[in-house]
């Protein structure tokens, strides 16, 4: 049977783009379905937004700090309507780098939704297309807890780049590292924040020590944690919500004149694709993969954060080269979940890469894993009046002296984390890290020879 298309891709975010920009290269003939802007979530709705908003938020210290080094700031005040309006317009001009990139590729856009009325044959607004291989880049969407009274009238993560006015107060409702990250950008910018999380400490799942470092930081800084919440209950108030908090010690909080930010997680957009119809598994809520990225009709595929293995931009955009690869340029290759890199950006950042403490712990036996851990006081700050420190640790395996992990807190983390990540990577050892000249003054040599 002909077909209209090698390759259909559902989903034109970083992941959908990717694939299809790939399998092209290889020679296939690409159709990509997308009813919204081009380049899905991180470039509209998070990555690249929210990173622009961490840079504005970033200015307040730096005003504060400028004082110290002789530089005199006046007149510090902040407009959230042009901040808004930058960020809208460098979306615009990055959604026409993606056009420009696929029209280039000759890849045909559909812009519309797509849906299964075969096994081969998708209805795409008005029309039906024909592919040979189908590839589900779908990625995710925010969500709002059900067993909150009131939480409709709670905004999500995609909401917080369109609010007309900067809140006032915001009570943000999540420990992860969504909600960690709007409350250090709200809170740099001026806004009154309350975090409220189930937990006693922020960032489930990240290394413990990290997590306790960045939750007295963040407290540090003005931004009031509500622990181990229990019962949450939003209202519409005459100014804003009222936000009630039952605390598992049975202590009641009452915010008010709010607004709130649900950052709760994150679902994988499965729904209205007619996955039933062809036979596509959902396990969990999210598509049902093998290695190879393959679901179970052999024909149809699924990368990103559709299959919720590890929601990143660069996982979504390395699962597509290597779905791509395979299919179509016949070069097989797996990806290495545990040495993905990381960062949160929170104020102060979080960089981290491989294992754990715990996770090495569990996996090769507490009694073969040893830590190093430092903390330092960066030099940027010794003409500031603030006490600010970093965190630096290895996780090393005793046996072998590899470092399993490599995990920071502290300004730039992110960047720094992206070097020490290939280092971990490759498998580098303790030896290795300390027999490597340090950078001096930086913050960076903080990792070498760590005793």
């Amino acid at each position: 049977m002909a077909y209209d298309f090698d390759l259909l891709v559902i989903g034109g975010g970083s992941g959908g783009i990717t694939a299809a920009r790939r399998a092209a290269g290889h020679g296939a003939r690409v159709g990509l379905a997308e009813a919204r802007q081009l380049g899905g979530t991180c470039v509209n709705r998070g990555c690249v937004p929210k990173k622009l908003m961490v840079y504005a938020a970033q200015f307040a210290d730096q005003f504060a700090a400028a004082s110290g080094y002789g530089w005199r700031v006046r007149d510090r005040q902040f407009d959230w309507s042009t901040l808004i309006a930058a960020i809208d317009q460098e979306v615009q001009r990055l959604n026409g780098v993606y056009q420009d990139l696929l029209d280039k590729s000759g890849v045909g856009i559909l812009p519309h939704y797509a849906r299964f009325v075969d096994g081969h044959t998708l209805s795409v607004g008005d029309a039906t297309v024909t592919a040979a291989k189908i590839l589900l880049a779908t990625g995710g969407k925010p969500i709002r807890p059900d067993n909150i009274p009131g939480i409709e009238h709670a905004i999500t993560s995609d909401d917080i780049f369109h609010l007309p006015q900067q809140p006032q107060r915001l009570v943000i409702i999540g420990g992860g590292y969504i909600g960690c990250e709007f409350a250090s950008i709200l809170k740099g910018l001026g806004t009154e924040v309350i975090q409220v999380i189930q937990d006693d400490k922020i960032l489930s799942g990240f290394d413990d020590d990290l997590r306790s470092e960045i939750h007295q930081a963040m407290q540090q800084r003005g931004i009031k944690i509500v622990a181990q919440s229990e019962n949450i209950a939003i209202a519409p108030a005459e100014s804003g919500l009222t936000v009630t908090v039952t605390t598992q010690q049975g202590q009641e909080i009452i915010l008010s004149n709010a607004v709130s930010l649900a950052a709760t997680g994150r679902s994988s957009n499965v729904e209205n694709l007619g996955l039933e119809k062809v036979g596509v598994a959902v396990k969990e809520g999210a598509i049902a993969v093998d290695t190879q990225y393959r679901t179970t009709v052999s024909h149809i595929f699924a990368i990103g954060d559709v299959i919720n293995r590890v929601s990143l931009t660069p996982v979504a955009i390395r699962e597509a080269r290597l779905f791509a690869d395979a299919e179509f340029g016949q070069q097989t290759s797996t990806l290495d979940y545990d040495t993905i890199p990381t960062a949160v950006f929170t104020t102060p950042e979080m960089g981290s890469v491989g294992l754990t403490e715990a996770k090495a712990a569990k996996t090769f036996g507490k009694d073969d894993i040893q830590t190093y851990c430092s903390r330092f006081q960066p030099l940027y700050h010794s003409l500031s009046d603030r006490e600010t420190q970093g965190l630096i640790k290895l996780v090393v395996q005793k046996s072998t002296d590899r470092v399993l992990g490599a995990h920071m807190v502290g300004d730039h983390a992110a960047e720094i984390m992206q070097g020490v990540a290939i280092a971990v990577t490759m498998g580098a050892t303790k030896a290795d890290f300390d027999a490597t000249l340090a950078i001096h003054p930086s913050t960076a040599e903080e990792f070498i020879g760590l005793g």
